[in-house]
């Protein structure tokens, strides 16, 4: 995939990008974090392009995501009993 945007660190150069999942609760906290998260990767915030020993890639960002539901905090899954209200503040 070849693409230009800003903060593209080799603009015009060729990136692989992947399969990124990340997990949410099904409440009413998790519905209005998903509406968040949705604005935000519409707004081209979720992810970066990065150089990866010589190759660039499509990486999450700066904004957390829980890429696992278990695992605690360490290991970016729940539980995680702050997740929501500090990604919303990131948000």
């Amino acid at each position: 995939f070849s693409f230009s945007k800003v903060g593209d660190p080799c603009p015009g150069k060729p990136y692989k990008g992947g399969n990124f999942f990340a997990f949410l609760p099904d409440n009413r906290e998790g519905q209005k974090t998903a509406m968040l998260l949705k604005k935000a990767f519409e707004r081209g915030l979720t992810f970066q392009i990065k150089s990866c020993n010589g190759e660039e890639r499509v990486m999450w960002g700066l904004i957390p995501h829980k890429t696992s539901w278990d695992g605690g905090k360490a290991r970016n899954g729940f539980p995680d009993a702050q997740y929501l209200r500090e990604v919303c503040t990131v948000l």
